[in-house]
């Protein structure tokens, strides 16, 4: 399956959100004024953005973040719609369950699309199992692991020794980890109006 290939900096000011997490200070500055030669025309133009508008920004958003094409959004949200919780709390929880997702909450990538190649480079085991497969899902009990040779990475060497905090549904111990339960939707931090993405699809 293809993937975005093209400058990150772009997409996160079109939806007007850091998605990748290392824009750093060039994006900051420019974070509210959308790609192109008529960025500032398209600033005004968010102002008046009608209800389509919202609910695609808003499902982009979210695609992007987690790093996912449309036919696996789609199946996502489809899961989602079978489960017991509000579809969109739901499908933002299944998201999380992700295993590159996982990685990164875990802190052994500076960024989702490092998880990714992490876990598509075979670099994590899963149950003591190598899995390569970025949108596995996790249960809780299942515990992960960092390979041998992954450790030995600096950039992975420098998280290790000064890693960021994990969330509760989480837990670390250096290079391994375990998901100890489903997150809940308080616990995801990020400003998304998921219920758009829902109204999206209903259209």
């Amino acid at each position: 399956m293809g993937r975005y290939t093209g400058p990150k900096n772009k997409l996160s000011r079109r939806e007007g959100f850091d998605l990748f997490g290392n824009g750093g200070e060039s994006l900051e500055r420019r974070i509210g004024q959308p790609p192109g030669m008529h960025g500032r025309d398209m600033r005004r133009r968010r102002q008046r953005q009608g209800d389509y508008d919202r609910q695609l920004r808003e499902k982009q958003k979210i695609k992007r973040f987690y790093g996912l094409r449309e036919r696996q959004f789609r199946r996502f949200l489809h899961l989602a719609q079978r489960a017991p919780d509000l579809t969109g709390s739901a499908l933002l929880k299944l998201l999380e369950r992700r295993l590159d997702n996982v990685v990164f909450r875990l802190g052994w990538a500076h960024t989702r699309p490092q998880a990714r190649q992490l876990v598509s480079h075979g670099h994590i085991l899963v149950d003591g199992d190598r899995v390569n497969i970025p949108s596995y899902l996790l249960s809780p009990n299942q515990t992960l692991a960092l390979k041998p040779k992954a450790r030995r990475m600096p950039d992975i060497q420098e998280l290790l020794d000064a890693p960021p905090i994990a969330p509760d549904w989480l837990e670390r111990d250096g290079a391994e980890g375990r998901v100890l339960r489903a997150p809940e939707r308080e616990e995801i931090a990020e400003p998304f109006e998921e219920q758009l993405v829902v109204e999206f699809y209903s259209r």
